[in-house]
């Protein structure tokens, strides 16, 4: 299972971590592990290669974590849009993905 936990303060996206595997075909035929890996790391890179926001980014097999460390009002239209799309996944793979929004100090 891929648990995806978006992280809001004061209102605003954060960050975000992905973990985890679809177990629903062999690695490197999952769609769904695939499809959630493409899109953090696309949001990542967005937010630290394109806006240039101070972040850390660590990524690894099954598991994407992106912490942002400035005023992450820039990034809020990337991390909204991988939310609503890891949320449409979840909504067509229940038994793959959760996805769950944590409030951070």
């Amino acid at each position: 299972m891929i648990e995806a936990s978006f992280f809001k303060k004061g209102g605003l996206f954060t960050g975000f971590v992905s973990k985890g595997h679809s177990l629903s075909a062999p690695s490197g035929k999952n769609i769904v592990c695939a499809f959630v890996s493409s899109a953090c790391l696309m949001a990542a890179n967005t937010v630290t290669d394109v806006l240039l926001l101070k972040a850390d980014a660590y990524a690894e097999s099954g598991y994407l974590r992106l912490d942002i460390k400035e005023d992450p009002s820039p990034a809020q239209d990337i991390l909204k849009g991988l939310l609503l799309h890891l949320s449409a996944l979840q909504k067509d793979h229940p038994e793959d993905i959760t996805v769950k929004i944590s409030e951070v100090q």
